[in-house]
């Protein structure tokens, strides 16, 4: 049905101790006040922590390389999908994807592209999560990868993006935006290490990423196949 770059999340694997861990963590972090760091000291990964947030909360997630963003202000994005093409703060509602925008040094490649998906069939079943992760050729060699932080934000004034017809099915894409400033509620530190799919982060090239973007916003012709 995709091909076979996509990734599935790995399995979870949890015992039923885990998510009540997870729901006491986020009530004890949250009784703090403000945006307090998370002390994670759970035996499971912090990745399945935050798909658990994400996946059973009213909660979206920010992957970033700033560890002190108090306010969370709209600006206007780039980017050649009308949803994610609007002045807004754009946030993930799934633990891995938030992760990746954390962990890659933006200031180190040249372009990144990454998707996170889930696809419902003609049924009624949905499937997945899926991913892509990529970044810039060039850069993949030197291990373009930070510390980073991601926040905790509450959904209330967040939107997700429409679902998009492909063949018999509907691609639910985990993208969410708000168009008024948001205050998170909490952070954790990520680190390259704690990404599972570190070592399946795939390279592309810019110049060939920039030919297809300029097509698909200016009509050009499509670049051939090489």
């Amino acid at each position: 049905m995709l091909p076979d770059y996509w990734l599935t999340r790995p399995d979870l694997n949890l015992d039923e101790e885990a998510p009540k861990d997870f729901d006491e963590l986020l009530d004890t972090t949250l009784r703090t006040g403000g945006c307090p760091t998370i002390e994670y000291t759970l035996p499971w990964p912090k990745w399945q922590f935050l798909c658990h947030l994400a996946d059973h909360h009213d909660i979206a997630l920010h992957g970033s390389g700033d560890a002190d963003i108090a306010l969370f202000e709209p600006r206007q994005s780039k980017d050649l999908n009308e949803f994610g093409n609007q002045k807004a703060i754009y946030a993930a509602a799934d633990g891995l994807w938030a992760m990746f925008f954390a962990i890659v040094d933006r200031e180190r490649v040249g372009s990144i592209t990454n998707a996170c998906i889930r696809l419902s069939d003609e049924t009624g079943a949905v499937h997945g999560p899926y991913y892509v992760f990529s970044v810039s050729q060039s850069a993949l060699p030197n291990q373009p990868w930070r510390t980073g932080t991601v926040y905790i934000l509450p959904r209330r004034t967040f939107t997700q993006q429409s679902p998009i017809a492909f063949g018999a099915n509907q691609v639910h894409i985990a993208q969410l935006a708000s168009f008024e400033s948001v205050q998170p509620i909490a952070k954790l530190t990520v680190s390259p290490a704690d990404f599972p799919f570190l070592m399946q982060i795939r390279g592309h090239d810019d110049e060939r990423l920039q030919e297809y973007a300029t097509a698909l916003d200016t009509g050009a012709p499509w670049p051939e196949d090489v």
